[in-house]
């Protein structure tokens, strides 16, 4: 039983790890749910109450990174919540409208045209905010991957 475990939880890992350039797949949930399956597989004695709690915050962190570092990037590039909402947009449909490379199009066009549109904001301007979004963007996968990294490393040096 405790090879079934690791099988499906190194899935779920490798999983969460696609969803930080799919955003679609709900990396956090995916690493939550390995340490439960794990826990009903084989055992929840190795985890005690620090350790939910540790794992608790690093959820909630992953949550308030992917939102902060893209207001981040396009406040810092003079954006709106007109910027931020079209980048939102263009991250979730980006992927499946322009595969592969809509992972970086989407919240940069998404940004840009939502700029233009609602804040009437002109182009060159609402192109330096598109780039804040990317910004943000490749920002928030480098630090959800380490926060990522951290939960599963944990819980590993828990169990073995």
């Amino acid at each position: 039983m405790e090879t079934i475990s690791w099988t499906i939880a190194i899935v779920l890992w490798l999983g969460a790890f696609v969803g930080l350039i799919y955003p679609i797949l709900p990396s956090s949930v995916l690493i939550f749910a390995s340490f439960l399956i794990y826990g009903w597989l084989v055992s929840f004695a190795p985890f005690n109450w620090l350790f939910w709690v540790i794992q608790g915050c690093f959820f909630l962190l992953l949550f308030i990174v992917d939102y902060v570092a893209n207001a981040l990037g396009i406040k810092k590039f003079g954006g709106t919540k007109a910027s931020m909402w079209g980048s939102t947009i263009g991250l979730l449909a980006g992927p499946f409208i322009i595969p592969f490379a809509g992972i970086i199009l989407g919240p940069f066009i998404g940004a840009v045209l939502g700029e233009m549109i609602v804040s009437k904001t002109p182009f060159r301007q609402a192109v330096k905010i598109g780039l804040g979004s990317v910004a943000g963007f490749i920002g928030s996968v480098f630090v959800k991957g380490i926060i990522m990294a951290a939960m599963i490393i944990y819980f590993i040096v828990l169990v073995l």
